[in-house]
């Protein structure tokens, strides 16, 4: 699935490509956990913001889970072109203090309903993303290496996951934040934030690891503004968050949601990266065409 941006000179933005390039084609044809945060500057209370405002809350979020050290995720992205959408899940760990993770995605059925896709195993790294079970011409032993920060999304929706410490990276850019009060998730007291990040404004403060794919984003998507819901549990520890990307093409408009559930604070995250003979270097086939690309 390729769209066209209105900013970088026209350059084709491969929404989800490597990862589930194969099924858009056939769907859409392009269509209990314990613990708080030390945060820099001290610990983080979520409730109703004081000082600072909302938008200082969750300028915070990445220092917070950082802090926190890791967590278990659930992710799901919609998305939806000319009235057709597809949904991507993915389960997982992830290391907020290293960036690296491991989250295993599930395709959605094609548009006959088959169920034959194989779950895509995914490794996070600053920097990298790493695929196994890419299929499309690679050997099932092989991993797929990518350059996040080559990417023009910078891995906020090619791999079908938001990286998840680029998701927290994202709201320091919040701006034009609202407190929209308590609510209940999964069991946890959470609080609701509602805002608008500023891709710009997140690479420029996001971390060293981080900042080299978000102004790769900050470059390549048609527009900086990224709407977002965000809920916070009382040690500010970001539990959800759920941002909705947009992008410019020839045809419909592209509407892209990625949600990320964040729980099991704490637990052991491996993460083994492959070697270099285990990274396949030939040609990956697009869709179902068969053409190649490297």
């Amino acid at each position: 699935m390729v769209v066209q941006q209105d900013r970088g000179g026209g350059a084709a933005l491969a929404v989800c490509a490597l990862a589930v390039a194969g099924v858009m084609a056939v769907t859409a044809g392009c269509s209990g956990d314990s613990g708080g945060g030390e945060a820099r500057g001290g610990q983080l209370r979520a409730g109703p913001p004081g000082a600072g405002g909302p938008g200082e809350t969750l300028r915070r979020v990445a220092d917070v889970l950082a802090a926190a050290g890791s967590a278990e995720l659930r992710t799901s992205m919609e998305t939806a072109s000319g009235g057709t959408r597809v949904t991507i899940r993915g389960q997982g760990t992830y290391d907020f203090r290293r960036q690296l993770g491991q989250v295993r995605v599930v395709l959605p059925k094609d548009a006959a309903g088959e169920t034959g896709h194989r779950p895509i195993t995914e490794l996070l790294a600053p920097g990298a993303l790493y695929m196994k079970n890419r299929g499309a011409g690679v050997p099932d032993e092989k991993w797929v290496r990518v350059d996040t920060t080559a990417l023009e999304d910078g891995n906020l929706v090619t791999g079908g996951v938001t990286d998840p410490m680029a998701a927290a990276e994202l709201l320091r850019g919040a701006r034009a934040v609202t407190y929209e009060g308590e609510t209940e998730l999964a069991g946890v007291t959470v609080h609701h934030y509602r805002g608008t990040a500023d891709l710009g404004r997140a690479a420029g403060a996001a971390s060293a690891e981080s900042r080299g794919a978000l102004t790769a984003a900050a470059k390549g998507f048609s527009t900086d503004s990224v709407p977002f819901d965000a809920y916070l549990d009382e040690d500010g520890r970001l539990r959800k968050v759920r941002h909705r990307f947009t992008f410019a093409s020839e045809g419909p408009a592209v509407a892209v949601v990625s949600t990320m559930l964040l729980y099991g604070f704490g637990v052991p995250v491996t993460v083994r990266l492959p070697d270099r003979g285990d990274i396949y270097t030939g040609l990956i086939q697009q869709g179902q065409g068969g053409e190649g690309d490297r």
